[in-house]
């Protein structure tokens, strides 16, 4: 499960840090998390994040489908006291035990001393925290997967679900009107169907060369959703070519823009880029792959080495209800829960065009220049720079490199009949682009 840390942090945020730091001090020898959710939730989380060496929970039921049921076995306070006790053999006892009241009936009578956090500020004086121990900050949570934005409480799981199905139908609705409509007129069009373009900075005006042909503008555009080039689309007024990767047909068909697919060949990618480049203006997003957080990860150095006229644009959106990325799940449904959501927002600031002496074409190296565009766009945001790449993405979230695999050689699909092979082409676009 890769979707509860995006649920757990914020408890951390409001409760009192040293409370839950104190475990993770060099002078603790073992630690032990113990939870009335599901360990699958909990484990990773609490290992990673809150330096947990054991953690006790309940199990999840499987039917003998190896299908999840929805219900759990071992939840009762009884049964995660055994496993508490089980960790600790010959009599041995936990030094110190941290929960809330409704907790005490489990494990803590089990504890030699007992606390019950989050414990009040106005009980630290200075010298408790000058003798506190040192211990690292806790590690921020950059990459997470699931759709849904808000914990699913009672209330919003009912929201959610009497939302679904006039999200559906606006999601259709706010679609059409974007593969219908002149691209000129969304964002004007937006505020009517519920969502929101917010622009800020100048549009660079499309340029001509002396031969009479456009002169390609690279916009280098954070990645926050699939979108981003398509609301840059938008707020030009004209249709930016899309670098793209794994990205689902689906999403390709139902485009207004045209997109250009990358083979992480570098030789490769930098042909098409610089051939799209000759016919007009693209749009690339160096992180590779989007991320939820206020974070960028590492910047591609390709797109430096392509062209002199780079203009950076800080993209970010807001959403209610959906996530529209995914790692583990379908693709395809991205543009989807993004129209679900009952108000979009998208802020599309442009920033000023590098100077001659900011690009490769002064003798900088493109990394320099990949790792400076980086930094203007993440002060323009407010978020953090990392060095994390979409390799690092994905082994966290779906255990792999992030690589799409390559296609069934045509030698298997050859021996199928002519008229399955059509439906296939045809049809190509229900293949959800899945990475597993």
């Amino acid at each position: 499960m890769r979707m509860l840390p995006s649920s757990s942090d914020p408890d951390l945020a409001h409760s009192h840090a040293h409370t839950y730091q104190a475990p993770r001090t060099s002078s603790v020898a073992r630690s032990s998390t113990v939870t009335r959710m599901p360990r699958v939730m909990v484990e990773w989380f609490a290992r990673e994040h809150l330096g947990a060496h054991d953690v006790v929970g309940c199990d999840v039921e499987y039917s003998r489908l190896r299908r999840c049921t929805g219900l759990l076995k071992g939840a009762a306070d009884e049964a995660i006291a055994g496993r508490v006790r089980a960790l600790f053999r010959d009599g041995d006892r936990p030094d110190l035990g941290l929960g809330r009241s409704e907790m005490t009936r489990s494990f803590l009578p089990f504890c030699k001393e007992q606390l019950q956090p989050p414990l009040s500020v106005d009980d630290d004086d200075d010298d408790d925290v000058a003798r506190r121990p040192k211990c690292p900050p806790f590690r921020p949570v950059i990459f997470h997967d699931g759709r849904l934005v808000r914990r699913p409480t009672t209330l919003v799981s009912l929201a959610i679900l009497l939302w679904i199905p006039l999200g559906v139908l606006l999601a259709f609705v706010r679609i059409t009107l974007g593969i219908v409509l002149p691209i000129q007129t969304i964002p004007y069009i937006a505020p009517f169907v519920g969502g929101a373009v917010i622009t800020r900075g100048r549009p660079p005006a499309p340029t001509t060369g002396a031969n009479g042909s456009s002169t390609g503008v690279l916009f280098v555009c954070t990645h926050r959703t699939l979108m981003d080039p398509v609301v840059l689309s938008f707020v030009l007024g004209r249709r930016v070519a899309a670098v793209t990767y794994s990205l689902s047909r689906l999403s390709e068909i139902l485009s207004p823009i045209p997109t250009v697919r990358l083979t992480r060949d570098r030789d490769t990618d930098a042909a098409r880029m610089r051939a799209e480049l000759a016919r007009g203006d693209v749009a690339v997003c160096p992180e590779g792959t989007t991320c939820r957080e206020p974070f960028l990860l590492r910047f591609s150095a390709l797109f430096a080495e392509l062209s002199e006229r780079i203009v950076p644009v800080a993209t970010n959106y807001r959403v209610g209800l959906f996530h529209p990325t995914t790692a583990r799940g379908w693709k395809a449904m991205d543009p989807i829960f993004f129209f679900m959501n009952p108000r979009p927002v998208y802020e599309v600031t442009f920033l000023n065009q590098l100077p001659a002496e900011a690009t490769c074409a002064a003798g900088r190296s493109p990394v320099d220049v990949a790792n400076y565009v980086q930094r203007i766009l993440a002060a323009t945001l407010g978020f953090e720079c990392t060095t994390f790449t979409r390799k690092d993405k994905y082994r966290v979230l779906a255990g792999n490199d992030g690589i799409v695999g390559a296609k069934p050689a045509a030698t298997a699909t050859a021996t199928k009949p002519g008229w399955q092979r059509r439906v296939r082409e045809v049809l190509g676009f229900l293949r959800f682009t899945k990475i597993d």
